[in-house]
């Protein structure tokens, strides 16, 4: 059971066996109490004394409500379970001769998985004699890897494994801010045209 995993991973109260212990916590500084003292102070607040780090001299205690700590930390796991990314793996076929049609068709959804941020493996299966055609695999694979080399990095070339070759791409990362928008040109204000007439007029007598 989960919540007992998480019960047995601290001792309370009663449980802790230290003669002494570092209180520490909102409200309290850092002081250390005979393990009575410290457990007549939780008491008294209708709090528990949990033993938060056991390998500490003396180990350190806290003075809290063990049952709301025991759910926070069970809602802190959840919330690292989720951020936690998770990576599927989708399969493509080839033959070693597989024509464009059937190429092209491989190709749109090997993108599709990409975009979803899958990783993609990618494999020539050869069947029966058609292992004469390895070499044609391979070319047809890294035909495959170039078309996606905008949206994927090969982690592992053309690997022959038995009847199979296989090479394995993953996504690559997407730019934080996305592309910067390109800067407009700047333009100078154009010097307005002063007509003869006013040349001459602002134009300094001459002595």
């Amino acid at each position: 059971m989960k919540n007992d995993s998480l019960k047995g991973q601290y001792r309370i109260n009663e449980q802790i066996r230290a003669k002494e212990v570092r209180v520490v916590g909102e409200g309290d500084e850092a002081n250390v109490y005979p393990i009575a003292q410290a457990l007549k102070i939780a008491e008294d607040r209708e709090l528990d004394l949990v033993e938060i780090s056991p390998n500490a001299q003396p180990p350190v205690c806290r003075i809290i409500d063990y049952s709301k700590f025991l759910y926070q930390q069970k809602k802190r796991q959840k919330e690292q379970k989720a951020k936690q990314v998770k990576v599927n793996v989708k399969e493509i076929r080839f033959g070693p001769q597989t024509d464009d049609h059937d190429y092209n068709f491989k190709l749109k959804h090997a993108k599709g998985f990409l975009a979803d941020r899958d990783k993609v493996k990618a494999y020539v299966f050869f069947k029966g004699r058609s292992i004469l055609f390895k070499e044609q695999g391979e070319v047809l694979l890294l035909r495959f890897a170039n078309d996606l080399e905008e949206v994927a990095k090969v982690d592992q070339m053309p690997v022959l494994e038995g009847k199979r070759m296989t090479i394995f791409l993953s996504p690559k990362k997407k730019d934080g801010g996305g592309a910067a928008a390109p800067k407009k040109p700047q333009v100078k204000p154009e010097k307005p045209v002063q007509k003869p007439q006013e040349q001459q007029e602002e134009a300094p007598a001459a002595e």
